[in-house]
This record gives structure tokens, sequence and C-alpha cells, in this order.
């Protein structure tokens, strides 16, 4: 008969093979041969503890419970304890330095149950932002984190970092087969330590460390580890807020949109980014000022590169390292509900970067993006692209949309670039895509992911709206589900963006032969509930600023940039309007440098701020500007071709509230008596003109009001001066 080996004996029938796939961290269950293990009616511990020459197994309240044997000198014990259940355990560990207390991980059971298991493989957690990632927990009177992560395919996954000396070997994660998800309890890690995941393929690979998927904090670049955090400790002030929107119709709301880069609005005077609360002291007042009603954020989530603006995130669940830690957002959030400022996120559901402590081959396989690059890769930004047909995956997003509405009280997501997902050929030439099952371009599966995102988002969120960025003329974008539509609350007008834009850049003289770049989006304009931007897009990649744009000399400019911002407030659907632009920054957005506001010294810019200022006021107060916005009943033209002056008029109306004329004359003539049709006869207030010299104008005007008669033929019209350049607005007085 052979001889059995010492070390099975000593280990009360532990095999060697065992021990060698511990240390080699190469064993399939580690919670199968580690932690308290019940053998017959008797119980023993085993334990992995590099650098310990001796161990003590304890209860956790610190009673000795058996000395256990090293059966391998690289940190291997196991032995006897007296217990009579299983039961979490610690052990005391010593060498020639001294002593230390090790809480035994393996010896606590899984924290996630059946109904987690049942929900992420049908595809329908709404609570995974809850459950996966690190999350801090008292697990049988033990503090510590739990971690869970995605990574069907992995042949191990371990949790390394700042607790275990970076050491895959030492907590090996425990595979829950059904759902590919790996979990571990570690008892004594602490809020503000630095984690990642260690890899190894379905191979045999070794991969590189990764970034916790769904982690909430992260290390400042160029540092790219997850770190662990308490959830949001944040005593929210914002019911008034809140309750205000989740009853309101916000297509019936005024909605004045500031966009802002949070690391260049302003920066401090050696040069480095604000934090969240320097930026709300600042930002926020400025704001209420200005009368926008919400600030919308490029991406917050962090990003390795700062030129990405924050378009290539590698963690969407966690607020950027560059700005402080995620409660500095809750703050700044609740600052902003406090005085009825929205905020907005720019959320990037289409697309991720390739940097290999991201999701990209997360777990040695094409796992959140798709296998095949035709799908899968996106030629324009060199980024993989998430695989909308995996359930997990829209879980993964889905989540995300909720988790920033749920726990920062975010006001709505603007989600960028919904085109590139909608086409599968889209920035593709013929052969390099593939055909969805009924031979088209269109990508079913992001439409049903999109679809289910605000479908959630809607239901669960009372209050928040959703925008798409999106520049096709795909239909019913901002209708509803349940009637075929995407389910966006609102859509990007990118149309009257480039129309408007294209004109203005022409010189007058040229002007009325393209008349219909400035009415042409009226066809369109009440097909969706639009947004009109004028966005960082438009002052990047050697385009120029707005006020760049603007044909002429600098006075026409000015004048020019002063009478578009008004036609756009005056014109139906949201505004929304890119930081610095407000005051016409001369030069392009550069997110490496604050905007260049010593401009505000000089009059033109100082009137340009005046006059944005002064129109949201306008805006807000005028229910005929705003209250249907999204709806033809709230616009009517009174001039829409009299291409010969460049001369532009309209009527903006709601029920129950005085009409408004928009009156705008993008030549630099100056025109007295010129008739404008109007449909009531009496005093109209001029209560706006664009050419007034607190603005930065000549002065031209009305003297505050015009009178509306009858001719002989029963037409109603005004005689109205039309300044050089210039938007007027008159508002029905009686």
């Amino acid at each position: 008969m052979a001889k059995k080996d010492p070390l099975e004996k000593q280990s009360t029938g532990l095999a060697k093979a065992d021990i060698e796939s511990i240390l080699a961290s190469r064993h399939a269950d580690p919670f199968s041969v580690l932690g308290v293990q019940q053998l017959d009616d008797k119980f023993a511990a085993r334990c992995f503890i590099p650098y310990a020459e001796s161990v003590t197994a304890e209860t956790i309240a610190g009673k000795a419970i058996g000395e256990l044997s090293c059966l391998d000198p690289a940190g291997f014990f196991a032995g006897p304890i007296s217990v009579r259940k299983l039961q979490p355990i610690r052990y005391r560990a010593r060498n020639s330095g001294g002593e230390w207390v090790v809480v035994d991980p393996y010896s606590f059971g899984p924290v996630l149950g059946p109904m987690d298991d049942y929900y992420i493989r049908e595809g329908s957690h709404l609570r995974l932002f809850d459950r996966m990632g690190a999350h801090p927990l008292t697990l049988e009177g033990v503090d510590g984190f739990h971690f869970a992560v995605w990574a069907p395919n992995a042949e191990r996954v371990s949790v390394v970092g700042d607790f275990n000396e970076w050491d895959g070997r030492r907590h090996v994660m425990r595979a829950r087969r059904d759902t590919g998800i790996w979990e571990i309890f570690l008892p004594g890690v602490t809020a503000g330590q630095a984690y990642k995941y260690e890899i190894v393929g379905k191979n045999g690979e070794l991969l590189p460390l990764k970034a916790d998927p769904f982690a909430r904090r992260s290390e400042l670049r160029p540092r790219t580890a997850s770190m662990t955090t308490g959830e949001i400790e944040q005593v929210w002030e914002d019911d008034a807020h809140r309750a205000f929107w989740s009853k309101a119709d916000p297509r019936r709301q005024p909605i004045s949109i500031y966009e802002v880069h949070a690391g260049s609005w302003q920066r401090r005077d050696n040069g480095e980014m604000l934090t969240w609360d320097e930026l709300a002291d600042r930002l926020i007042p400025y704001c209420v000022d200005m009368g926008f009603t919400h600030i919308e954020f490029l991406p917050i989530s962090e990003f390795p590169y700062d030129p990405s603006w924050g378009y290539q995130t590698t963690g969407l669940y966690a607020p950027t390292a560059r700005f402080g830690e995620p409660e500095g957002f809750a703050r700044f959030v609740n600052g902003a509900h406090k005085v009825g400022i929205s905020v907005i996120l720019d959320w990037v559901p289409a697309h991720f970067p390739t940097d290999e402590h991201g999701l990209r081959w997360f777990d040695g396989t094409a796992l959140y993006e798709h296998a095949d690059p035709r799908k899968g890769f996106h030629p324009d930004w060199n980024t993989a692209i998430y695989n909308f047909g995996r359930l997990e995956v829209l879980a993964f997003l889905i989540n995300n949309a909720l988790y920033w509405a749920e726990k920062f009280h975010i006001d709505g997501l603007r989600v960028d670039a919904v085109a590139s997902m909608l086409y599968l050929d889209y920035s593709r030439k013929h052969g390099e895509w593939v055909p969805n099952e009924y031979g088209g371009n269109e990508n079913l599966e992001a439409v049903r992911f999109l679809q289910e995102m605000n479908a959630h988002l809607y239901a669960t969120q009372p209050g928040v709206m959703t925008i798409a960025e999106e520049s096709t003329s795909w239909p019913k974008v901002s209708h509803p589900v349940h009637e075929g539509g995407l389910g966006f609350g609102f859509k990007w007008n990118m149309g009257f963006m480039h129309d408007t834009l294209q004109y203005l850049k022409r010189e007058p003289v040229h002007r009325k032969f393209h008349h219909n770049d400035m009415t042409f989006g009226l066809l369109y304009a009440f097909s969706e509930n639009f947004v009109l931007p004028l966005s960082h897009d438009e002052v990047v990649h050697g385009k120029g600023s707005l006020i760049a744009k603007m044909a002429g000399d600098d006075w026409q400019k000015f004048a020019t940039l002063r009478a578009y911002y008004a036609f756009m407030w005056g014109y139906p659907g949201k505004k929304l309007l890119f930081m610095g632009q407000e005051f016409a920054q001369w030069r392009e957005w550069d997110e490496d440098r604050a905007l260049d506001w010593n401009l505000l010294e000089y009059p033109l810019h100082e009137g340009m701020r005046r006059l944005v200022r002064d129109l949201n006021g306008t805006y807000r107060r005028k229910a005929a500007l705003h209250g249907r916005d999204c709806e033809g009943e709230g616009f009517e033209w009174l001039l829409a071709d009299d291409r010969d002056h460049s001369v532009f008029a309209w009527l903006r109306k709601a029920p129950g509230e005085k009409l408004i004329a928009v009156i705008t004359n993008f030549t630099p003539a100056y025109r007295e008596d010129y008739r404008v049709p109007l449909p009531v006869e009496g005093r109209w207030k001029e209560i706006l003109n664009t050419d007034a010299e607190i603005y930065g104008g000549s002065g031209k005007g009305n003297g505050g009001a015009v009178q509306a008669t009858r001719d002989n033929k029963g037409n109603i019209s005004a005689s109205v001066t039309l300044p050089p350049l210039a938007t007027l607005m008159l508002e029905q007085d009686a």
C-alpha cells in the first residue's frame, strides 16, 4: 500500500494539489478549500497568509480555537479548530517582526442571493449599482467591503489593492457560474483604498489589471485604479425642486441650458481645476444671475485623457476625481436645486475607449463590446462599441442611467452620439457593416436599448428628462415608446444649428439668395420636441467661435450675433448655449485653459452678456415664448418671404397669454416705416431690442412701442423701425 502524502494527513484531508493550486492562484473554487471547512463531524481552518511563520485561529471575538500547522513556507496553514458550526473566524499571524490579525474572507458565505441571480440572468435587475462593484458592508458583525464583478469567461478573478499588496493570490473571488459574476467580502477594507481586478482569461492568460466597471470612485489620472467609497451621504434639500419637475410638462416650461465643461469654465489663479465646491460657489450664482434654468455638463464620468472632454469614459459610475470626491458633486447638485437650477449630464453609452484597464476584452473575451469589429469597433473615434445584444450589457447601461438619477438627483441625461448607435453603417463603407435580420441598416438592438433605458428612467424617476443628440431624420426620437418612438423627452435640432450658422457666415448682400436657410426649419419644427443647440461642437477643431463665424467687420459681427441670439430665443424650441458664447469669446474653446473672462471689461462683450441675461429673463417671464415651444399652435409666420430685405417676422403665442412678435433684420440697412402685419390693433410694446445701447448697439428703435392699425382693406399692420442687424420683440399691450 502506498504511503499517504504527509501534507494530506496534516491538513486533515487536504490534497497537496489543492495547496499548490491555491499558492499558484489556479484553484477553480478556493472557497471549497480555504476558510472553515466541515470534515465529517469536525471542523478545520485553512488559510494562506504570506510572511506568517505561525498562525492561531480565533473567533471573531478573539478567543483562540486552534493552532494551525504550516503546510507550505509560502504561508499556507491548516488545522483542526474547536467550533460547533460554520462561522466567520480570524487568524493571529506572527513572524519575527511581530503579529497581526487577519479576518478570514473565506469563512463568510455569499452576499448575492438567488433573486439577484434570477434578475441578472433575465437582464431585468434594476438595482445592480447597489449589488455590483465595491460596497461597504457589515456582515455577521464584521465591517468590510463586498466586491462583485461580471467576468463569465474568466478562469480566475481576484481583488487586488492597497490592502493586499496587489497580490492576486490572496483574495481570489467566488464564482457564481450561473450568472458569470464573481464576488467576495473582504473584512477590514475601508473607504479610500485603491483596487482593481486581476483576471485570468479562459486560456490561462493573465490580463492587464482591470478597473471596476461599477466603481463609484476612481483615482486621479494618470492613475487608473478604482477606489473604495462609502454610500453617498448627502442631506438633500431639493424636495421643492424635484416636486415641481415631477409634476411639470417640460415641453411647456422655459428651458434655457448653459453647457459647461467643468474643467475649463474657470480655473484657479495657478491654472488648476476647481473642485465641485469651488464650482458651486461660482457657477451656480452665475447661472442664477444669467437666468439659465439648466446646467448641462460635458461628461463627468471618469475618463483617462483630458482632450477627450470626457467622451471616452472608463468609469461610467464614478464622477471624475479631477474635481474631488463624489460627495462634492452631490453637494453641487443639491446647491443648484436649492436655487431652482437643474443639472443635466452628457452621457456616453454609445462607445468606450480601448485603454487596457477599461472594459475592452474585459475577461479575455469581447464581453462588453461586439467581437465582430464591423459591429464592435468605431472607426471615427477608435473606440469599442457596446454589444447592445447582450442582456448584461443593457442592464449595465440602464442601471447607470438610473444610478445618476437616484444617487445624485440629476435632472436629465443628454445622450451622446445617438445616430452612431442607430445605424449599423454609421461611418462605414460598403462591406464594412453587417445588415440586420431584415437586411436593413438599422441597429435593432440599439433601438431596443434606447427604448428600454428611456422607459425605465421615465417610469422610476419622475421629473427626469432625456435628450438625444441625433443628427438624422430617424422618426419619433422624442415620441413615447408605446407609440413606436425611442422614448426621449427631447432631441437636439442639429438642422437649425447648421442652417442658421451657414446663413450667418454669408455676407449680408448674399443672404437674400439663401433665405430658405432660415425658414426651412419651420417645416419640421414640431415633428419632435426640440432643443436648439449652439454647443461645444461648434467652437472647436478650427470651426472658430460663434462671434468669429459671423460675417462682416467687428461691429457687424457683434450686431449679427446679438440678432441671432434673439432670433433663436424667439424661435420655437428649448435653448442651449455653450459657455463663453454668452459674452462672445473670440478664440476657440480650449479644454486646457479657462474662458477669457477679461473680455467682460470691454463694452461689446459685456453688452452681449447682458443681452443673453435679458433674453433668458424675457423667455422665462413670457409664457408666449415658451409655453408652446414644441407645438405648432405656438407659432405663426408674419413675414416668411421677404428675402430682398432679409427680414423675418413671426408670432409666438400660448393660451391666455399676450401675443409676442419677433422681427429680425439680418442686413446692416436701417429701415424706417417697415410695415409688419400684426393680428391685433393697438399698442405693441418693444420688450427687447438687440440694437439697444446697453447691449453695444447703435440705439435705434421704436421709442418703446409701435401702433398697429387697420387699413381700408381691413389689414392690420404697424410701421416699425428696424435697426441694422437686429432683432425686436414686440408684445401686445392690451
